[in-house]
């Protein structure tokens, strides 16, 4: 692949949203912000993740190796790692098998905040904080906090990016051979 035929594979890119999202006006609008056309499918881990079609026809799903996970707030970040951190760990476990890269964004957080525990739950913030390391050292987890209104904009540019750099990848790879 040359250089054109990287740039047809990124324009051919579409957005791959879990089913488990929920079509609220809040997700409708983040997924017209994105400006990708987009697939809803069930995804084994993850929210989003993207896919594109090579020249040659070859559909490259990225759903195994690149996923984002979003929070919509550090509440819900909250529960995944106090109640549901079993089901949360799972998700993570899979990717890590799978060797797929897992980029989790919090909106309206921050590390002030988780440290402060200024957030409604009972998980202490010392435990939350932990947690988050943890899976970021566990896991590999690219932390990320966000304004919900930057949230699109961010999901399309560690799409498009993440995609860039694995074409380019592919085609430093076919050069060398």
């Amino acid at each position: 692949m040359n250089h054109f035929d990287i740039e047809r594979s990124l324009e051919s890119m579409k957005l791959l949203v879990d089913t488990r999202e929920q079509p609220t006006g809040r997700y409708k609008k983040r997924i017209e912000q994105i400006g990708l056309p987009h697939e809803r499918r069930k995804l084994n881990y993850g929210d989003y993740s993207c896919e594109c079609t090579l020249p040659d026809g070859t559909i490259i799903d990225f759903s195994n190796k690149v996923v984002i996970e979003r929070k919509m707030s550090l509440d819900e970040a909250c529960m995944c790692y106090g109640k549901e951190r079993k089901r949360f760990e799972r998700e993570f476990e899979r990717a890590k098998v799978d060797g797929c890269k897992i980029y989790l964004l919090i909106e309206d957080g921050n590390w002030e905040k988780s440290y402060n525990g200024k957030y409604r739950s009972q998980l202490n913030p010392t435990a939350l904080t932990a947690s988050l390391n943890a899976f970021r050292a566990r896991y590999g987890m690219q932390l990320d906090f966000c304004k919900e209104e930057t949230t699109a904009k961010l999901i399309h540019d560690i799409l498009y990016r993440e995609l860039k750099e694995y074409l380019q990848n592919m085609e430093a790879l076919n050069s060398d051979s």
